[in-house]
């Protein structure tokens, strides 16, 4: 692969619907660009359905040159991380990897890091009058503001999901932040969630998002996901992710309650585990990102939205290979 630029998709894990929709962006831009699957497992399943491996280094400070030297032996010439645990080191070092030739497809290190913080990403969308879900420290912090319960409690590190207590009083509140290592407690709005699927340019200015309800969730990830158009909501969401100063692909959570108002509950800023629902209703976000960092003019690019509406239904498949007879 020596010589040419292709395409690191890091910490692939299983995301095989991810590296089927980077290996047709990869393709659409080049031919001849391939598309590596990384990650720090050797046996990841990735492999499988990509053009080639690489069982990396862990992304820490101390593996910098190895993992640089790794891209060049393999010729990589860009990089998409996929895990939120990893987006800050790429943003760190995104300039350094530039200098070398290799493009980091990831948002500058200061807003990767509001969208980690979920108490900084509450106080960043209240202090703008944005739509965000206020978020405390405390719950007497809380209970000084307006609002008197109930609560949401969850880490403010880490994934949205993991260990969240929904609907609680303040005593129930306090009890499970117990459990907890970095408590934040949020006033609990009743409403459905739904999925924001975006893409931002370099200069931070959205090109297009898809909305998308979230019809069937497992382990925090849409099994089935259904596409859908809401003009109020939709420029809700363009005003809050240019003001969050994001590029590339993107996806935001919002709650829609009774009323149909929006509340941004946390943005991730990578590509989403459903995303894939947004290719297909005409969101070329992966190929946009390998456009602009190859130097193409993206603008002159169409959001070519599709009329109708896109059901992403996940389901498992099997994959065999023929193997030598010994």
């Amino acid at each position: 692969m020596n010589g040419k630029r292709h395409l690191l998709v890091t910490s692939a894990a299983r995301k095989i619907p991810l590296l089927r929709a980077a290996i047709a962006a990869a393709r659409k831009l080049s031919p001849e660009m391939q598309v590596l699957a990384g990650d720090i497992d050797p046996e990841a399943p990735a492999q499988y359905a990509a053009d080639a491996f690489w069982a990396m280094p862990r992304t820490d400070d101390t593996a910098l040159d190895a993992l640089i030297t790794g891209c060049k032996e393999r010729g990589i010439g860009f990089v998409l991380p996929t895990r939120d645990g990893e987006l800050l080191f790429w943003a760190r070092h995104k300039a350094r990897f530039a200098r070398e030739g290799i493009a980091v497809l990831v948002s500058p290190g200061e807003s990767v890091t509001r969208c980690l913080d979920k108490l900084a990403f509450g106080r960043f969308g209240q202090e703008r009058g944005l739509p965000f879900i206020p978020a405390f420290e405390g719950l007497e912090d809380a209970g000084t503001s307006r609002y008197r319960g109930p609560y949401a409690v969850k880490e403010r590190f880490g994934a949205g999901s993991r260990a969240i207590g929904l609907n609680l009083d303040a005593a129930s509140a306090r009890e499970h932040a117990k459990g907890l290592t970095a408590p934040i407690f949020q006033p609990f709005i009743e409403g459905a969630e739904i999925s924001v699927d975006a893409w931002l340019d370099q200069a931070y200015r959205l090109k297009g998002l898809v909305l998308r309800r979230r019809d069937r969730v497992v382990d925090g990830e849409s099994q089935v996901t259904t596409t859908f158009r809401d003009a109020a909501i939709e420029e809700a969401a363009r005003t809050a992710l240019e003001a969050l100063q994001l590029c590339g692909p993107v996806v935001m959570q919002v709650l829609i309650d009774k009323a149909g108002q929006p509340h941004i509950i946390e943005c991730n800023s990578r590509f989403g585990g459903a995303s894939t629902a947004g290719i297909a209703a005409g969101l070329d976000s992966l190929y946009w990102s390998l456009a602009e960092a190859a130097g193409h003019d993206v603008a002159a690019l169409p959001f070519a939205r599709i009329s109708g509406e896109v059901r992403q239904v996940r389901l498992p498949a099997d994959t065999h290979f023929i193997l030598p007879a010994k």
